[in-house]
């Protein structure tokens, strides 16, 4: 429970405005083997211009950017746990890009964060693979983005 709550306290700046828009997704979580990945991806716009700035963001109406965090689910208090992290995007058209991923460290917590540029209503297919030591899993989700 304590590293749910440092989880969300240190994304707090990263997801508030997101959390009141329609357009953006709400966060989501999925097991893969000893580890719970916490994802998300919502437009640039949502962030406050100071967090978007401190995290080198640029807050466009046409940037998305992708955070996702991993805990250990094999401890009690299931803390961060730092991964080799790396992914794709793939629009409807075939457009393809690598993901650059950026380690975040506050505190306890530890994220990452990637940007994509984005038009009005793209549908996006992103496949992140994450890689605990000698084991590489890999999340598959969706997201619809929107211009505001």
């Amino acid at each position: 429970m304590k590293s749910i709550r440092t989880w969300l306290s240190s994304t707090l700046t990263l997801i508030a405005l997101a959390l009141a828009s329609l357009s953006a997704s709400a966060e989501n979580m999925k097991t893969l083997g000893s580890l719970d990945v916490h994802y998300m991806a919502i437009g640039a716009t949502f962030l406050t211009p100071q967090v978007a700035k401190s995290y080198g963001i640029e807050r466009s109406k046409y940037n998305a950017l992708i955070n996702i965090s991993v805990m250990d689910n094999t401890k009690a208090n299931k803390p961060a746990k730092a991964v080799g992290i790396s992914g794709t995007a793939l629009n409807l058209t075939g457009q393809y890009k690598r993901l650059e991923f950026a380690e975040v460290r506050e505190g306890q917590a530890i994220y990452y964060l990637a940007q994509l540029n984005f038009r009005d209503k793209e549908k996006v297919k992103f496949e992140i693979n994450i890689t605990d030591g000698n084991e590489t899993h890999q999340l598959v989700f969706d997201q619809t983005f929107y211009v505001d």
